[in-house]
């Protein structure tokens, strides 16, 4: 296996774990905040309404690069089965469009990070670019995995690699 696989393996591990520690987290300000508006129990906590929506992103963004490493995100099944070096083929120009939506999303989200650089939330006051960068992450980190897919499937186009890099990302 090569180096580059096995760094964007290991990256692939550690989001998916963050994504679970987000799941996880998640839970308690949506449960504080659902109990401080229905009970007396507790007092209502405002910041809980924020955290929960910057998790929120954090957890639909990181979810959209594990995705899009597992090859089950921007996916639709509209050929049929098809030899390995078509199906390699039509990876090809499928991914083009993935890059360049992860290029608007690297330069949008730097523009958007840049925007909120010195800003603070409203309510937590939590810096604001921690949560806009979650964009030029997402853009940059799917520059990496569908340069990966694109280059097995660029293996089989060539014949030189196997097709079963490419039938297990279908």
């Amino acid at each position: 296996m090569h180096l580059y696989k096995r760094l964007t393996a290991a990256y692939s591990r550690l989001l998916s774990w963050l994504l679970v520690a987000s799941v996880a987290i998640i839970i308690v300000p949506v449960s504080l905040q659902i109990f401080s508006r229905y009970t007396e129990l507790i007092p209502s906590y405002i910041w809980t309404e924020e955290m929960a929506r910057f998790l929120f992103v954090w957890m639909v963004m990181i979810g959209a690069m594990v995705g899009v490493r597992d090859a089950t995100h921007f996916e639709v099944d509209v050929w049929p089965r098809l030899g390995p070096r078509a199906n390699a083929a039509v990876r090809i120009v499928s991914g083009l469009g993935i890059l360049a939506f992860a290029l608007v999303f690297v330069w949008g989200g730097y523009l958007f990070t840049a925007f909120a650089w010195k800003r603070l939330s409203e309510l937590a006051e939590l810096p604001l670019w921690m949560i806009h960068v979650a964009w030029p992450v997402t853009g940059l980190t799917w520059l990496v995995f569908q340069g990966e897919h694109m280059a097995e499937a660029l293996r089989v186009l060539l014949g030189r690699g196997s097709a079963a890099g490419s039938e297990q990302s279908a």
